[in-house]
Parts: structure tokens; C-alpha cells; sequence
């Protein structure tokens, strides 16, 4: 079993930066892929980013890719997503998830879920 714990949500203007966090406990944090989803009021839940077990791959939807990255201290079992320029189209709950056999973009995969961090983007 592994839990997760999101951080670092709150209000920012257009054009602003936040940095989430997610903090792990349980297994061993290293043997598992973390990744980040969000989900905008009456939308379906996205993938934003992965990052893999150890050599730290990256992969990034494209809505994402060159504002936001996603990087991992696994002697802190914490995974962050670092979010610049962000939009309003940014606003979401954000979503901390981790996955045992799998590296990707695709949440049914993902075998372990926090509870979300709300992120709201002001125009």
C-alpha cells in the first residue's frame, strides 16, 4: 500500500508559478512511476505528467510540455510539478498518482491515488 499527500495548491494570477508536492509513505517509493493528472470542473480527469522508476524519464501532455516539469527526490519519498506560465485553463484538481508496472500517461494504470490539490488560475 502506498499513500499519497498533495500540496502546494491555491490561487495564482495568469502568468504566475506554483509548485505541487507529493509526499509518499509505505512501499518503497522508488519501484514505483509517479505521474500527475488534473481535473477541470465538468471535465474528465487528464494526465499532465509521468516520471519513470529511477532514471527519472519525463513525459508531459502537450497542454503542459515547456511550462510545467515534474521531477522526484526519492530519499524524500516526494514527487513534485513545477508549474510556470500558468493559464486559466491550468485551473483543476490536481492529482498525485503512482504506479507499480507502468510508465504513461494512461490513469487506469496507475494503482495508487492522493486526494487532490486544488489549483485556480485568475485571468
Amino acid at each position: 500500500q502506498v499513500q499519497l499527500v498533495e500540496s502546494g495548491g491555491g490561487l495564482v494570477q495568469a502568468g504566475g508559478s506554483l509548485r505541487l508536492s507529493c509526499a509518499a509513505s509505505g512501499r518503497t517509493f522508488s519501484n514505483y512511476a509517479m505521474g500527475w493528472f488534473r481535473q477541470a470542473p465538468g471535465k474528465e480527469r487528464e494526465f499532465v505528467a509521468t516520471i519513470s522508476w529511477s532514471r527519472g524519464s519525463t513525459w508531459y501532455a502537450d497542454s503542459v510540455k515547456g511550462r510545467f516539469t515534474i521531477s522526484r527526490d526519492n530519499a524524500k519519498n516526494a514527487v513534485y510539478l513545477q508549474m510556470n506560465s500558468l493559464k486559466p485553463e491550468d485551473t483543476a484538481v490536481y492529482y498525485c498518482a503512482a504506479a507499480r508496472t507502468y510508465y504513461g500517461p494512461y490513469e487506469s494504470r496507475y494503482d495508487y491515488w492522493g486526494q487532490g490539490t486544488q489549483v485556480t488560475v485568475s485571468s
